[in-house]
């Protein structure tokens, strides 16, 4: 099955190179070299995945990628930078990007971060199929609409928050690692993360707990990790 592609680069020498070695995984690519024309393809288009720098004329790709995340439909983001520092990579993540790349990088590693982000995309349209709404507690999450509500008020989540507490909410009860959470959520359980994934499950259980410090719903695991509370009374 061929995927779309949008590919919004400033440097037109990367965003073609990007462009052509994703052919090889059966993808079309569009390219953008500007911040607001690539936001209005990416907002009236339909891609599978859009690939971000976050240095852009017009527009910069954090003001873009918070654009995207305040849209109703869902496009994968792979950020792709100069910057190196921990504080733009999370940055890049907290605001919604599905993955981040840094400038140079190895063709064979960008392939991998694309194919990893398809593989957990299909994994949640199959999860679409297997039911469409999850309740626990006072807690509700319309998954099609990625729309959570808690006691009845919604919830503004971010893209990856929201995609690791569905993830929580259909395995209930099963423990999961730090590791076993990037490989299923972030697609890539690259350990230099993890702490990443302590970042997203505070800012979870400061949304959706009433006691951040004493969870209902997301509880932890001493010396192996997370999981989600099996025995929610309504």
């Amino acid at each position: 099955m061929s995927r779309r592609v949008l590919i919004i680069e400033d440097n037109r020498d990367i965003a073609e190179m990007v462009s052509l070695h994703l052919g090889d995984l059966g993808c079309m690519a569009d390219i953008s070299s500007d911040g607001r024309d690539g936001f209005e393809k990416a907002r009236t288009g339909r891609y599978d995945l859009i690939v971000l720098d976050l240095m852009l004329p017009g527009m910069d790709g954090i003001e873009l990628c918070r654009k995207l995340r305040s849209q109703a439909t869902y496009t994968p983001v792979l950020m792709l930078t100069a910057k190196s520092s921990e504080r733009d990579r999370v940055l890049g993540l907290e605001i919604g990007a599905d993955d981040y790349l840094v400038k140079p990088f190895a063709i064979p590693e960008l392939l991998a971060r694309v194919k990893a982000i398809f593989r957990r995309v299909d994994q949640l349209r199959r999860a679409d199929a297997d039911g469409d709404m999850i309740c626990a507690g006072e807690l509700t999450i319309d998954h099609p609409k990625r729309r959570v509500d808690i006691a009845g008020q919604p919830v503004d989540l971010t893209s990856k928050e929201f995609d690791l507490l569905v993830h929580f909410a259909r395995h209930q009860g099963q423990v999961y690692t730090r590791g076993q959470l990037l490989d299923s959520v972030w697609g890539d359980g690259r350990e230099s993360y993890e702490h990443t994934v302590n970042t997203h499950i505070n800012r979870l259980r400061s949304k959706i707990e009433h006691d951040p410090g004493t969870p209902r719903y997301l509880l932890t695991v001493w010396g192996v990790g997370y999981k989600f509370n099996d025995q929610l009374e309504g």
